[in-house]
């Protein structure tokens, strides 16, 4: 079976929920999963949209749903302070560390599991030294991968995350896993 990817930023709850998810989605199949860090502002910024959180009745809503899904799913969940943050860092040290499930469970829980300010030095340093990046996150070189994924994710149709490809074929959402797993299980597009 061909490779997922699992587009996403860590600055999205939703990003988290999914990747939380995701194993259920694939449960009973052998599929592997690729994970690409992109940023979010990047594709809004390409399509011409707003931040959801820059639009406030949507911004209380997607805090009151996240805590209510991350419950509903058994997950720890705290709201990072503040948000929305920048994720460049964090995006930038999961490339660095070469993207896998381990390293972004570890960021994802980092932001959201956690709370406080993802981007506090003490916090980020900590997170850096377990993970133990083999690339300096601030490298040129991992810069432009993040680039190179943002844009490539743009020129796939890529316009929100969490986004699951398959096949071409792309999953937008958390509550689209479920669409995922019919398909992958050889429900007709």
């Amino acid at each position: 079976m061909k490779p997922l990817v699992f587009w996403f930023d860590a600055v999205s709850p939703y990003a988290y929920l999914a990747f939380e998810r995701l194993p259920d989605a694939l449960e009973g199949l052998d599929v592997a999963v690729e994970y690409r860090p992109v940023l979010l502002g990047g594709l809004l910024k390409h399509w011409g949209q707003k931040a959801p959180v820059e639009v406030a009745p949507k911004r209380d809503w997607i805090y009151r749903q996240t805590r209510w899904l991350a419950a509903q799913q058994g997950l720890p969940f705290e709201l990072p302070s503040p948000h929305p943050f920048s994720s460049l860092a964090l995006l930038r040290l999961v490339l660095a560390c070469g993207p896998n499930r381990r390293v972004v469970e570890a960021v994802l829980r980092h932001v959201w599991a956690e709370g406080g300010d993802p981007n506090d030095p003490e916090r980020l340093a900590a997170l850096t030294a377990a993970l133990a990046p083999a690339l300096d996150p601030a490298g040129e070189a991992v810069k432009t991968a993040l680039r190179r994924h943002t844009d490539e994710a743009a020129a796939r149709g890529v316009f929100g995350v969490p986004t699951v490809e398959f096949d071409g074929e792309l999953f937008w959402g958390l509550d689209a896993l479920p669409m995922l797993a019919d398909r992958l299980h050889g429900a007709t597009r």
